[in-house]
């Protein structure tokens, strides 16, 4: 069975902490209890005893209430209440849980209503702004990333110039000076005394002609040897002078 009553506030009990709640939320809707009478919306009571309730449902109501209560003991003094049987007091807190959630919805679908609505002048100028402040910051990305792609590309250009450029052993016979080409021969296991005689043949022999190939150097290039004049640069030896210069980097 169920009743509508106006019960005392000081008869009833809730099993939940009044500091679960705040003071000035309380002290509103106390107000509010005051100005109008009662409450809109009813505790939801059971009995434990002679004139005395236990909250089912509507804590905050009831600490309101109570806060009424304090503020004004005349006034405040009854609370308009749902009296529950016990019978059926599962169904009633079942009832409580699924309006709660309904609440709950409502409220949150009201709210990205209100936050989301195009027709809100507030929330289109926001929107605005963020989306200026996002292409604001793209265009500041793309600035910075073309000035270290810019950055990079100087570098390289400039780590490239400092790296000696390595010539073939051909441009080596045609293009180098006696005392390079010396030093070039004598790496590739020559003799001082070999390497100066075979730099100065190939300077004689290239201000002829320029060698076109390596065998050509080969062919071209004589020593003298007693009162003979024998090739300079053998087979084997020329193999010698390609992996060797291959393998060094002439500064």
């Amino acid at each position: 069975m169920t009743n509508f009553l106006m019960v005392d506030v000081a008869g009833v009990t809730s099993s939940v902490p009044r500091s679960n709640f705040s003071e000035a939320d309380l002290n509103i809707l106390a107000d509010k209890i005051l100005e109008s009478g009662g409450l809109l919306k009813p505790l939801v009571l059971k009995k434990t005893g002679f004139e005395k309730y236990e909250v089912i449902d509507g804590h905050f109501e009831y600490y309101a209430a109570v806060k009424a209560r304090e503020k004004n003991s005349d006034e405040g003094e009854m609370v308009n209440s749902l009296i529950i049987s016990s019978e059926k007091e599962e169904a009633v807190l079942k009832q409580a849980i699924i309006l709660k959630s309904v609440d709950s919805a409502n409220k949150l679908v009201n709210n990205i209503t209100e936050t989301t609505s195009p027709n809100s002048p507030n929330i289109a100028i926001y929107n605005l702004n963020i989306l200026e402040k996002q292409i604001q910051e793209l265009r500041s990305e793309i600035v910075q990333e073309r000035q270290e792609r810019q950055k990079l590309y100087d570098t390289i250009k400039l780590l490239e110039n400092q790296i000696p450029k390595q010539i073939t052993p051909l441009e080596a016979f045609n293009t180098l000076g006696l005392i390079d080409l010396t030093f070039r021969l004598r790496t590739a296991g020559f003799t001082d005394k070999k390497a100066v005689s075979i730099a100065e043949s190939v300077d004689k022999e290239r201000k002829d002609k320029k060698f076109e190939s390596l065998k050509d150097v080969m062919e071209r290039v004589k020593v003298t040897s007693g009162k003979k004049q024998i090739k300079g640069i053998s087979g084997d030896k020329m193999v010698d002078i390609v992996d060797s210069w291959s393998r060094i980097l002439f500064i």
